[in-house]
């Protein structure tokens, strides 16, 4: 009995642009990672923006960026920049201070 070949992980580093602090970005960000299965981190940066790393299998990371274009009801985001890594293993989700 063979078992299944493990999924291929990636990794994405986001930058998100806009009114995306003080409309609970983060948190929805922490949801919607557990939902899908993906580990990394999300934080808020000094200058407004908001940066996160995504790691899980592409379907679930493509996901999870395709949803930071939209971010929760009361965020505007203006931009999504994206940078893939090579992954680090992380499976937990976390908001950084």
């Amino acid at each position: 009995m063979h078992e299944p070949p493990l999924p291929e992980s990636i990794r994405a580093h986001v930058i998100v642009s806009g009114k995306v602090q003080g409309v609970a970005y983060r948190y929805t960000t922490l949801q919607k990672a557990n939902q899908l299965g993906v580990g990394g981190w999300v934080r808020n940066l000094p200058d407004g923006r908001v940066e996160a790393v995504f790691e899980g299998t592409k379907e679930a990371v493509e996901a999870i960026v395709q949803w930071c274009h939209r971010g929760p009801r009361a965020a505007v985001v203006k931009e999504v920049v994206v940078e893939y890594q090579p992954p680090e293993g992380i499976s937990d989700f976390y908001i950084r201070q």
